[in-house]
């Protein structure tokens, strides 16, 4: 009985020992103190938007040597707060930019700023920007941030975008909503 009595004991212990160790091991990092800058690595892709629908197809092409730049600025006066210099993507079109400091009080965009392919340097809308969030005082923790993938546009599509299109089912949608789907 005795015997018993320990082996339900250690298992006891050796239970709430580990809840706590796990606990302890899951808990985020603390955040940087006033005098730590935070810093941040943001990674995106700029692609080819070889059908003109402004979103991504399996026709698309990376465009390597395509410029961005990463622009915060305050929500409140709309000041902007950083700028990073011009990136260059790389040969299959990805991008890193370094980001050093916290910017919780304002809205981060990486934005397109210039083509290499004169046959595809058409810029989707304006509005399309892939916002990032530069702080971790809102619940996001790590120093990477991935930013959606932005695109230029060709001159004109390419005639297999139909075949590509209606293979996702986008036409079907066109027909069903009429000009709402466009």
């Amino acid at each position: 009985m005795a015997k018993a009595s320990v082996v339900s004991l250690l298992s006891l212990f050796i239970c709430i020992f580990s809840s706590v160790s796990f606990a302890y091991a899951s808990a985020p990092a603390p955040a940087p103190s006033s005098n730590q800058q935070m810093r941040f690595e943001v990674l995106g892709h700029v692609y080819c938007d070889t059908c003109r629908v402004e979103f991504e197809t399996s026709i698309s092409e990376p465009i390597p040597g395509a410029t961005v730049r990463l622009e915060c600025r305050n929500r409140t006066d709309e000041k902007i707060t950083y700028q990073s210099p011009e990136i260059t993507a790389g040969d299959k079109g990805n991008y890193k930019i370094q980001v050093t400091g916290d910017y919780e009080e304002s809205d981060c965009d990486v934005m397109l700023v210039k083509s290499p392919r004169a046959d595809c340097n058409d810029p989707t809308e304006e509005w399309r920007k892939a916002r990032v969030v530069l702080t971790t005082l809102d619940g996001v923790s790590g120093e990477i941030r991935f930013a959606n993938n932005l695109g230029f546009k060709k001159k004109e599509a390419l005639p297999e975008c139909t075949k590509v299109l209606t293979e996702m089912g986008y036409f079907e949608l066109q027909k069903e909503l009429g000009n709402e789907a466009v």
